[in-house]
Formats: structure tokens, sequence, C-alpha cells
């Protein structure tokens, strides 16, 4: 979060509209699995680290990136950094990560990674974000905890 923009211009993306509650969704006797689209809502709307824009309107995170087994108990996201150098690309992985891991019961393992071939430092990040061990360390960083945060800071 320098004073230095990475991506000073970054391409802007419509918004995919608002699903439609059915009468289906809203009965309590029939089983809800979670689906790609649930998850694409939890995270649609987390803010960017440099921009005032959310992961949707950068199209980093697309729906169709999104795989979800809910016999195994799996939710696998790719994200897709606006530039092939972003800086910025772990911290965002994290806040996806610390959202999913907010939001979902905790049956639920979350793998975060990004999309193939997006970006330079691709095996890099995936390790890290592949840590249990070291996302737990960036989680006690206070600093980075409050910036993960505000990335987060979400309004359902």
């Amino acid at each position: 979060m320098g004073d230095k923009l990475e991506n000073i211009n970054p391409k802007l993306y419509k918004k995919i509209d608002e699903r439609q509650i059915t009468a289906e969704d809203e009965d309590e006797g029939i089983v809800d699995e979670f689906d790609a689209r649930e998850i694409f809502d939890m995270i649609r709307n987390i803010n960017d680290p440099e921009h005032p824009l959310t992961l949707e309107e950068l199209n980093v995170v697309e729906q169709n990136l999104i795989e979800i087994d809910n016999k195994a108990n799996i939710v696998h996201v790719k994200f897709t950094p606006t530039i092939p150098h972003c800086s910025m690309a772990t911290l965002i992985g994290l806040s996806i990560r610390v959202q999913l891991l907010r939001v979902l019961p905790s049956r639920f393992k979350v793998s975060v990674e990004i999309t193939p071939g997006t970006h330079i430092s691709e095996t890099a990040v995936n390790k890290q974000l592949a840590d249990k061990e070291r996302v737990a360390a960036a989680l006690e960083n206070n600093h980075l905890l409050e910036v993960i945060n505000q990335c987060v800071d979400i309004k359902f």
C-alpha cells in the first residue's frame, strides 16, 4: 500500500447481476449445497488493496474460476491479478482465503491460487497461499491483518 500505484489505470469490468432468490432458496426443508455462484458472491466485493474497486470490477475473481466439491468439502478459487508483476497478489490471495475461512462452515478446505500463466511469480505466491503455517503466521501480523480486514470489509 505504497504511494506509487503499480497499475495506474486498471481495466474495469461490468458487475454481474445479483443472484435472484427463488422460493426453493428460501425453503428451509430443502438441502441447499454450495455452488460456484454462492462462493463468488462471498468474494466478489472484496476490495482491491490499491484501488477503491472490488475484485469483481477488476475481473480478478470470476465465477467460472471457482470449483466446489460439496462431497469432499473442498472450495478451490483461482484469481487473476490485473498485471503480471502485481506485488499485491499474495495479499489479494490472503484476502480471498480469509474471507472464505470466515464465512464458510469449518468443514470446508479452502485453496486459493493464481490463474496459471497470469503472474510472473505464480509458483512462489501459490506456494505461500497453500502453506497453512505461513498463512497463520501472516495473520498474526497485526498490520497485515488490518490491511486484510480493510479488503474484506464487505457489506452484504
